[in-house]
C-alpha cells in the first residue's frame, strides 16, 4: 500500500519503512560471507600521508627548465637537450635502471607545453613529481595523457599540474600498487584522471590510491575508473565538468573520503558522485565495500546517481542543493544505504527511487536521516526491502511504497 505525504510543515518528520529488517540482517550477513568466498580481498592501501614539497628529497633522474631549454640527466649524465619538455621526461624516465624492482624517482623543474596527441609513459617502479605546470595543446586521439601507464605496477605521481585540453590528463590502464598524490587540473576539455582495466578485463586493476585531486573545465569526468579491485580516494573536487565528479564503475573495495562537486553535469544525467556497471557488485552480490564519507553538490545533474546492477554501498553524509537533475536517483541497485550519518538535500530535482525492465529492481535501500527541503521522496516501482527512515520534509513531498 502506497503512503503519501504532501507538504510537512518544518520539523515534522516523515518516516516510513518497509520489508523486513530481520531478513534485511540475514540477508546482509549472507551476502558478506559470501564475498570472502568469491574474491581476494585486495591488499589495503596506504594512508596518506603529507605530501613533501615537490622536488625535496633524493631522485635518480630529473628533467630542468632553464630559459627555453630542457635538460634531462641522470646523475651526471646528459640524456637530452631541447626544446620539447615531452622528450625531455620522457629521456629522464628511460634513464632510470633497466629491469629495477624497487622504486626510482624523476623529478622535473619547469613548465611548458605537451600535444593531446602524446604522452609521457610510465613503466614499473617509477616515481614522476612535475614542479611546474603542463600546458597540453592541439588535439589527438585514442588513449593519450601527459601521464600515461599500461600493464606496469608500483608507480607513482607525487605532483601534477595540468592546463589545456587533454584527451586525459592522465591514464592508466591494467596496473598495480598506484598512488596518485596531489594533482591540479584547470582544464578547457577532456577528462582528468582515469584508471581502468579494459586492455585486459580478465585482470582487476587493483591497488590504486588517489590522494587529492582539483580538476575544473573537463568536458567529460573529473575522476573515472573502471574494472579496479582495491581503491581509497582522499577527495575528489570537481568545478564546472562536464559529466560526473567521481565515477565509478565495476569497482570493488573503495573508500573515498570526500567528493565536492560545483555544476557537474549540469544539463546532463551525471552526476556528482555516480555508481555505475555493477559497481560493489562481488560475483553475484552485494556485501558493503564501497564506502564515502561525504557527498557535496551544488547545481550540475545529480548529486548522487546508483545505476545498472551497482550497490554494496554506504555513504556517510550528503550535502546537496539545487541539482538541475534528480538530486538521488536509485535505479537497478542492491544494498545501497543513503546519509548513513546525516544529509541534507535542498532544492533541485526529487530523490527518486527507480527502476528499468531490463534489469532486477532494487533492494535493500536505506534512504535515512535527511533534511529534505523543497524537494520530494518517489519510489516507482516499489522496490524489495527499502527502507525509509528519520527523514524530515520542509515543503515537501513524499511518495512512497
Amino acid at each position: 500500500m502506497r503512503r503519501r505525504a504532501a507538504q510537512h510543515l518544518a520539523g515534522t518528520p516523515a518516516t516510513a519503512r518497509s520489508g523486513r529488517a530481520v531478513a534485511a540482517a540475514v540477508c546482509a550477513t549472507a551476502l558478506l560471507t559470501g564475498a570472502a568466498l568469491l574474491t581476494e580481498p585486495a591488499s589495503a592501501a596506504a594512508p596518506p600521508q603529507p605530501a613533501a614539497a615537490c622536488g625535496e628529497g633524493s631522485y635518480q633522474a630529473e628533467a630542468v627548465l632553464s630559459g627555453s631549454t630542457w635538460t634531462a640527466r641522470r646523475g651526471s649524465s646528459v640524456v637530452y637537450t631541447g626544446s620539447d619538455m615531452r622528450a625531455a621526461m620522457q629521456a629522464a624516465v628511460n634513464s632510470l635502471t633497466a629491469g629495477r624492482t624497487s622504486k626510482e624517482r624523476v623529478v622535473v623543474r619547469g613548465s611548458g607545453s605537451i600535444g593531446a596527441g602524446s604522452r609521457v609513459s610510465l613503466p614499473s617502479y617509477t616515481v614522476l613529481d612535475v614542479c611546474g605546470t603542463i600546458n597540453v595543446t592541439g588535439s589527438g586521439s585514442g588513449d593519450q595523457a601527459p601521464v600515461y601507464a599500461r600493464g606496469v605496477r608500483d608507480i607513482e605521481v607525487q605532483h601534477l599540474t595540468l592546463t589545456g585540453s587533454p584527451l586525459y590528463g592522465v591514464f592508466l590502464r591494467n596496473v598495480q600498487n598506484v598512488v596518485l598524490g596531489e594533482l591540479d587540473m584547470r582544464l578547457s576539455g577532456g577528462l582528468g584522471v582515469r584508471v581502468d582495466n579494459r586492455g585486459d578485463t580478465s585482470q582487476w586493476t587493483r591497488n590504486v590510491r588517489i590522494d587529492n585531486v582539483y580538476v575544473s573545465g573537463a568536458s567529460s569526468h573529473a575522476v573515472e575508473t573502471y574494472g579496479v579491485d582495491g581503491l581509497t580516494v582522499g577527495t575528489v573536487t570537481a568545478r564546472n565538468v562536464g559529466e560526473s565528479g567521481l565515477l565509478l564503475n565495476q569497482t570493488i573495495n573503495a573508500t573515498v573520503t570526500r567528493v565536492d562537486a560545483d555544476g557537474a553535469g549540469t544539463g546532463t544525467g551525471y552526476a556528482a558522485f555516480r555508481m555505475a556497471n555493477r559497481n560493489g557488485r562481488v560475483g553475484s552480490s552485494y556485501p558493503t565495500n564501497i564506502r564515502v564519507g561525504e557527498v557535496i553538490a551544488r547545481g550540475g545533474g545529480r548529486g548522487v546517481f546508483c545505476v545498472s546492477e551497482s550497490g554494496g554501498a554506504v555513504i556517510d553524509r550528503v550535502n546537496l542543493s539545487n541539482t538541475g537533475n534528480n538530486s538521488i536517483l536509485i535505479e537497478n541497485c542492491s544494498n545501497v544505504n543513503i546519509a548513513a550519518q546525516s544529509g541534507s538535500v535542498t532544492g533541485g530535482g526529487e530523490i527518486r527511487l527507480a527502476a528499468r525492465s531490463e534489469f532486477p529492481n532494487n533492494s535493500d535501500i536505506t534512504i535515512q536521516n535527511l533534511t529534505v527541503t523543497n524537494s520530494a521522496i518517489r519510489e516507482s516501482p516499489c522496490g524489495t526491502n527499502t527502507t525509509f527512515r528519520n527523514n524530515t520534509l520542509v515543503n515537501s513531498s513524499q511518495n512512497i511504497c
